[in-house]
């Protein structure tokens, strides 16, 4: 399967496990292109410390009488079933998903689509920060801001930003403007010809740092 025939949905969420999550964005690539994108702002479960709002600029007045992240099982539940999730050094979407809901609904696995497995965990997830480290580990840095910049997608992530990210949210750590980063990052791998015909897969493959998750994996044909 390859990475432009399923929906892959890249996720990025502000907030901590003290405070919760504030914010999430998501991200639809399907065909290689943005196709939906979804965005807002959730009430805190615990203190938003200072340093932590120094960092994404969202108080703890500004959430107050939001809806709570919680309510948001069945869309993420659903994106989940869909096609695999992504985000860009993924650890920290999973360690907060999994704070809210230890689990999503059986899902399919898309590590091993290709044998009809399912599995019930948010995860195995496309993760850029490791792909970008695997494939060119001469790169001095894994930041995503430095990486777009490099690849030369900051362009447009500003145009798809001024498209759907809220005006006061078109920077970096606020969380669609990071996810559409993310995303823009596996737009440009996907664009370069020795990785056109990249899989699903492989890139989840490549997302992985352990080297025996990483084995279990590559008994599966990925090209």
């Amino acid at each position: 399967m390859r990475w432009t025939d399923v929906p892959i949905h890249f996720i990025d969420f502000e907030g901590s496990i003290a405070s919760g999550i504030l914010e999430y964005g998501v991200v639809t690539l399907h065909g290689g292109m943005v196709v939906e994108t979804e965005t807002r702002l959730c009430r805190a479960t615990g203190k938003v410390r200072s340093e932590d709002e120094a960092v994404h600029g969202i108080s703890a007045d500004a959430v107050a009488k939001k809806a709570l992240f919680a309510d948001e099982f069945a869309r993420f539940a659903t994106l989940r079933a869909s096609g695999p999730l992504a985000a860009h050094y993924a650890q920290a979407e999973n360690s907060l998903i999994k704070s809210v809901w230890p689990y999503p609904r059986v899902s399919p696995d898309f590590s091993r689509i290709d044998r009809g497995s399912s599995i019930a965990d948010w995860g195995p997830w496309i993760d850029t920060g490791r792909i970008y480290a695997e494939l060119f580990p001469q790169l001095k840095t894994g930041k995503l801001a430095e990486l777009v910049e490099i690849f030369g997608v900051q362009a447009e992530l500003d145009a798809l930003a001024k498209e759907h990210c809220p005006k006061e949210r078109r920077m970096y750590h606020a969380a669609l403007y990071d996810a559409l980063a993310a995303a823009l990052l596996l737009v440009a791998l996907g664009r370069r010809p020795e990785f056109a015909r990249m899989t699903v897969p492989w890139l989840l493959q490549a997302s992985i740092a352990n080297p025996a998750k990483r084995a279990a994996l590559q008994q599966d044909e990925l090209f």
